[in-house]
């Protein structure tokens, strides 16, 4: 199955991906580990931005992390190893295809890849096949319905809207994050746990500013300025003024708030 991306595979991306990853790593992982021994699939590992911290956190766990993409796995594979990382083996997968045998896995990770596929159930339900009964799934997405700011901005919310819709164009859901409950319970996983990660910016933070703000949602909002003129979702002079509004909420007196939703779940025993 071939998946289009909205932001994914290229230089600046992974740029995005990496200040992102580096900024969040205590809100989204500081309950993030596994037990000695036990085996984690990472399904849809990117360039490894979250796989540096996987191992990290669980040193004595054994990681397997896939990837559709083969340069992405090139990447990954670059950055564990020079992080000193020997506890992680790569490989290049489709989620939906994946050629592991049933209950391979103690555990599974999957962060920030719902929002990019069109069958975000279907791609739960192959992954439960290779997961143990009483093992558990980790879900992490964002939610583009979920930013607020100060000043508010009516071009800057525009903006914001582009990139949903071009997602949503492509087959995604970039307001995937409020449907991690009933994907999972749809999917047959059972004590689900949802937490909302609401990340609070202002100038008292400058590295959330700088990291979050900035480099991870206005870069990835800033980048889809082409697709969206092309698109007529905007004219160039709204969406533009978009951006600069969006940068505004980064000075002295701004604020910006979004929320990630980070899901856990339990695959049942037979009886």
């Amino acid at each position: 199955m071939k998946i289009s991306y909205v932001h994914g595979y290229d230089p600046r991306e992974n740029i995005r991906l990496q200040d992102q990853a580096s900024t969040l790593v205590e809100l989204l992982h500081s309950d993030t580990s596994y037990p000695t021994g036990s085996s984690i699939l990472e399904a849809g590992c990117g360039i490894g931005a979250q796989t540096v911290t996987l191992a990290r956190n669980s040193p004595n766990a054994l990681i397997t992390s896939v990837d559709i993409s083969e340069a992405s796995i090139i990447e990954a594979r670059r950055k564990v190893a020079e992080a000193g990382f020997t506890n992680v083996q790569f490989q290049q997968a489709d989620i939906f295809n994946l050629h592991f045998r049933p209950e391979a896995f103690d555990h599974i990770f999957v962060c920030f890849v719902l929002e990019h596929l069109s069958r975000p159930l279907d791609a739960l339900n192959s992954l439960k096949v290779i997961l143990k009964p009483g093992g558990t799934i980790t879900v992490i997405e964002g939610d583009h319905g979920s930013a607020f700011f100060y000043p508010d901005s009516p071009s800057a919310r525009k903006a914001i809207q582009c990139q949903v819709e071009l997602q949503k164009r492509s087959g995604g859901n970039a307001m995937v994050g409020r449907e991690l409950y009933p994907l999972l319970q749809q999917a047959g996983f059972r004590s689900i746990r949802v937490s909302p990660r609401m990340v609070y910016v202002d100038s008292s933070k400058p590295e959330f500013v700088e990291g979050f703000t900035k480099k991870t949602f206005t870069a990835m909002i800033e980048g889809v300025r082409e697709s969206a003129i092309k698109a007529g979702l905007t004219d160039q002079h709204v969406f533009d003024e978009g951006i600069r509004d969006l940068y505004r909420t980064t000075e002295v007196d701004g604020v910006f708030c979004y929320t990630f939703f980070k899901a856990l779940g339990e695959k049942p025993y037979l009886r």
